[in-house]
């Protein structure tokens, strides 16, 4: 099942990305791990999309992740961003050889639907689910 959500999703890294987008659709920004920190062009960005669509914010669960996520709400109005949580599941990711420093899995390497139910918690705007789209098949008039 593949949520349909308004508000722009804010994840770390490119894997995590594309794990999300293989959940979502909607808008997926990768802040590319601390380099947030030094794209005054990338959070000006973030700024115009929380205050046209809102931002969920979707970092992993580790220190890292939190420090992301502290910046972000630091430097967002409370009321344009809300967050999702990944709980602390210890492990490593199926690409990596060893596990991260603190031994847990990142939003890439945690199962799909506990991240659907992470959002769903946080809040997420969600239109309508894609699944309920399919059965409608697209005639000529559509083309026209």
């Amino acid at each position: 099942m593949r949520l349909k959500i308004q508000e722009a999703v804010i994840v770390e890294g490119k894997y995590d990305k594309i794990k999300l987008s293989s959940l979502i659709d909607g808008l997926i920004i990768e802040t590319n791990g601390f380099q947030i920190f030094k794209d005054p062009e990338q959070m000006a960005m973030i700024r115009r999309l929380a205050e046209t669509r809102g931002i969920l914010v979707l970092t992993d669960s580790d220190g890292a992740g939190f420090v992301i996520r502290n910046y972000l709400a630091g430097a967002i109005p409370a009321e344009q961003i809300k967050h999702a949580y990944v709980p602390d599941i210890f492990g490593k990711e199926k690409r990596k050889e060893k596990p991260s420093r603190e031994g847990k899995l990142g939003v890439e390497g945690v199962p799909a639907q506990t991240i659907l139910e992470a959002l769903r918690r946080a809040g997420a705007t969600c239109d309508q689910t894609a699944e309920s789209k399919k059965g409608r098949k697209i005639t000529k008039a559509d083309l026209f």
